[in-house]
């Protein structure tokens, strides 16, 4: 891409979750980060200092809100303020990973719907636009009274997998929650789908039950977050029982909580296919792991916003 925005008003910022990613994304639209640093008093207040001029700006801030979780929200509200009052025209704010969407509603009584509140928070800052990948629950997008465009990532996976030519391909779904995901990965494969039916509590599964025919077929879990590993592990196992020749995963957002990566490492999943809109530290990748880029996703997103160009093919609206 040409480097035709470097004079423009667009500017680009990192905060601290995921630097890699935004690096990329501003060399791919071809511009230079914007200059900015963080910095965290001995009693962890955050302190965060714009070292440009933004005034007319059009402003993008990348932030995933990825562990450690509130640090990283904290940076984005205190980020946003700061270029709201040093009149920016519009902020938007880049979040491709959406920490606390899965606390999306009330299951219990007297539960928090934090996802909600997160989002108050936000366009309370001064946020104009919000711009995701796979959000895990797409009713946020209505927790918000300003834009919010949800991008997709299963096209790029879905290249990755294509590449691979593998044949007699399953999708599965790994909890009745999933078959919207699993069946737009299988539409861009042309592949049917299976379902894993579980019973029992939610943390002792109690009985697994696999819908639709996987026998000597290639099966491919499609989740949207990877967090213990276990879920996926556990339906491996089930798939590989019923019939199964082999299991591959694929996710959005690789949370990988502890002790995930040792237990996927010794799974019997071939192969785990991610993105990076969570950057994953050096001690937490291992051999299984693939991980692909959404920067230029999100590079075109961001060109597109600034240009008032439609977004359409880009959003995940099915």
């Amino acid at each position: 891409m040409s480097n035709g925005y470097q004079d423009s008003k667009l500017k680009v910022f990192s905060l601290s979750s995921n630097r890699p990613l935004a690096e990329e994304i501003a060399s791919t639209i071809g511009i230079e980060l914007g200059k900015s640093s963080v910095k965290t008093f001995s009693d962890g207040e955050i302190q965060i200092n714009i070292e440009e001029s933004i005034r007319g700006c059009d402003v993008f801030v990348i932030q995933s809100t990825s562990e450690p979780v509130d640090q990283h929200i904290m940076e984005l509200l205190i980020m946003t303020d700061a270029l709201k009052r040093a009149s920016a025209r519009t902020i938007n704010v880049v979040i491709p990973y959406y920490g606390y969407a899965r606390q999306d509603r009330k299951a219990r009584a007297r539960e928090p719907i934090t996802a909600k509140l997160i989002a108050d928070l936000i366009q309370k800052a001064g946020a104009s636009r919000v711009i995701s990948v796979d959000l895990h629950a797409p009713q946020v997008q209505g927790f918000f009274n300003i834009p919010v465009d949800q991008l997709a990532s299963i096209p790029i996976l879905a290249d990755y997998l294509i590449q691979k030519s593998l044949e007699d391909v399953v999708v599965v779904a790994p909890d009745h929650g999933s078959v919207t995901r699993a069946r737009q990965l299988a539409d861009h494969l042309k592949a049917p789908i299976a379902i894993i039916d579980r019973r029992g509590p939610r943390h002792n599964i109690a009985e697994i039950n696999v819908v639709g025919n996987i026998d000597g077929k290639i099966a491919i879990i499609m989740d949207d977050i990877i967090d213990t590993g276990r879920r996926i592990t556990v339906a491996a196992n089930a798939l590989l029982q019923n019939g199964a020749k082999e299991v591959y995963a694929c996710a959005s957002h690789p949370v990988l909580s502890t002790p995930a990566t040792e237990k996927i490492q010794e799974s019997d999943v071939k192969e785990l296919i991610v993105t990076n809109t969570i950057r994953i530290d050096d001690e937490k990748k291992f051999d299984k792991l693939t991980e692909l880029t959404v920067a230029p996703l999100i590079s075109d997103a961001i060109i597109r916003v600034f240009e008032e160009k439609s977004l359409s093919s880009l959003l995940n609206e099915k």
